[in-house]
């Protein structure tokens, strides 16, 4: 985040959750680094963390480009400095 601190992680979730409307998001986890003993296999280096169910790639380049999506963008952007996107399809 730009600023770190309680009340833009507050924001930067409340944006986050309004991302719940698209209809491709199937499930949307969204939290912050959880306390657990440091070990070095940790990275807890971010401040907000989501993580998005899709049932496949389609529906995920589709919520790119939603009307939402953007709008998340456009409205909460300037509170992060970098996003690291993890993509992948589970196995088994």
């Amino acid at each position: 985040m730009k600023n770190p601190g309680e009340a833009n992680a507050k924001e930067l979730i409340k944006g986050l959750q309004t991302l719940k409307a698209i209809p491709q998001v199937k499930q949307l986890l969204i939290g912050v680094p959880a306390s657990t003993e440091k070990r070095d296999v940790v990275d807890n280096s971010f401040h907000v963390s989501e993580l998005m169910y899709f049932d496949n790639v389609k529906d995920q380049n589709d919520y790119q480009v939603h009307p939402v999506h953007k709008a998340f963008v456009d409205q909460y952007s300037h509170l992060w400095k970098k996003v690291v996107v993890y993509d992948m399809i589970t196995e088994g």
